[in-house]
């Protein structure tokens, strides 16, 4: 094992402690937090606990007496506290996809004369897919185009601009305040994807003055498999909004079953259907991991943690073939780091055969994440010597690692 001096760096690790409250396989180092966070133990207790007593002995009493009826309300409250926004301005519902499907129609619906959707080309491709969509149904024109071509795009014509605040594969970060103003000032509305930024990156919503933004639950913070996403709308919108998904969880009087629709106040009236009780219930215990954490603090390990990433790179990986693709300056940049490889399937196979849980993305890029509040300095460490060892003995170039399969 290469020589660092990462005990040191994690015995000072105001975070450390922290990582007890994960149920971290051993021996394991997972460095797939953005796109799958590590289970807190608080949320098998309480998924435990909303199985046998809420739903087992509370029955349907448990809508009013365990507050499943206002759930959703709760979690979003708890997130908003990690993305800069009011409390009553995020709601935890349905899947990304859904909720962007919901912000793209609402955002439309308040630039009703505009023709323009405006995105990334290189963006996350359920949001590219979901973008033309909407388009077609509404009869409007899609433009994506590269990154440092987005700003000079903003024109009187664009009714949205939707764009992922920190890049899928490379963790390049747009400046969000910056391109919320521009969209601002040409009379645009945004939509931030927060899904690699939440529980991870600073973020103030409010102080950028963005419009909506959406994300899941399931990566940085941590709520498990399929947990349920995230919608925000700023304050100034939401009562002028409207969204195509009329459910009755999303009616102002959801109880008194009337024949028509009447949506509710403010970021409520994105809701929709029945809420899914146990995946909240787990995605509202994952988020009191982040009590008494700031998010500046978070920051500041995930940015010393992939800083000394990089340094171990330098020193011994790009002389073994591989090439550093995500963003070394730190204001540009998430919470994961990207390799590239011409091995580099193989490779992510091998590592995960040898209990380093990265991921892969074509056509060669390894991506690992650096999630702060269980992610040692000892795990980047063990990150670069099995790079290391994996190339230098040749092992990825085994016949089992040949056959693509799967790498999530």
């Amino acid at each position: 094992m290469i020589k660092t001096d990462a005990a040191a760096l994690d015995r000072t690790d105001s975070l450390a402690s922290k990582r007890e409250l994960f149920a971290l396989p051993t021996g394991v180092v997972y460095l797939d937090g953005n796109s799958l966070g590590a289970l807190p133990t608080a949320a098998i207790d309480a998924v435990d606990h909303a199985v046998k007593k809420e739903w087992g002995e509370g029955l349907i009493r448990s809508w009013n007496t365990a507050g499943w009826v206002d759930l959703a309300v709760r979690v979003g409250v708890k997130i908003a506290a990690l993305i800069g926004a009011p409390g009553d301005s995020v709601v935890a519902c349905d899947s990304t996809s859904v909720n962007l499907y919901k912000a793209l129609h609402a955002a439309c619906n308040l630039r009703p004369d505009r023709r323009i959707i405006l995105t990334d080309i290189d963006n996350f491709p359920t949001d590219l897919y979901l973008i033309d969509s909407v388009a077609k149904e509404r009869g409007l024109t899609v433009k994506a185009l590269p990154r440092d071509e987005i700003l000079a795009a903003l024109t009187d014509e664009v009714a949205v601009v939707e764009l992922t605040h920190v890049d899928y594969r490379t963790a390049q970060m747009y400046d969000l305040a910056e391109v919320t103003a521009a969209a601002h000032a040409v009379g645009a509305l945004t939509i931030w994807d927060l899904a690699h930024s939440a529980g991870a990156v600073p973020i103030d919503l409010m102080k950028a003055d963005a419009d909506f933004a959406i994300g899941c639950g399931y990566k940085y913070l941590n709520g498990g498999p399929g947990a349920p996403a995230f919608i925000y709308v700023s304050p100034q919108l939401a009562d002028l909004t409207s969204q195509p998904l009329k459910g009755w969880h999303g009616h102002a009087h959801p109880f008194e079953f009337s024949r028509f629709y009447e949506p509710a106040l403010g970021v409520d009236r994105m809701l929709v259907g029945t809420p899914s009780i146990l995946s909240l219930t787990a995605l509202s215990a994952a988020l009191d991991v982040f009590d008494g954490v700031s998010m500046s603090e978070l920051r500041n390990k995930s940015l010393a943690l992939s800083t000394f990433f990089y340094a171990l790179a330098d020193e011994h990986l790009i002389s073994r073939g591989f090439t550093i693709e995500s963003e070394r300056d730190p204001a540009k940049r998430g919470s994961h780091i990207a390799l590239s490889h011409a091995g580099g399937y193989s490779i992510a196979r091998a590592l995960i055969e040898r209990g380093v849980i990265g991921d892969f993305r074509r056509p060669n890029i390894l991506r690992f994440g650096l999630a702060p509040l269980y992610n040692s300095f000892a795990d980047v460490t063990r990150l670069v010597t099995e790079c290391i060892d994996v190339v230098d003995t040749g092992f990825y170039l085994e016949p089992r690692f040949a056959t693509e399969a799967a790498v999530v």
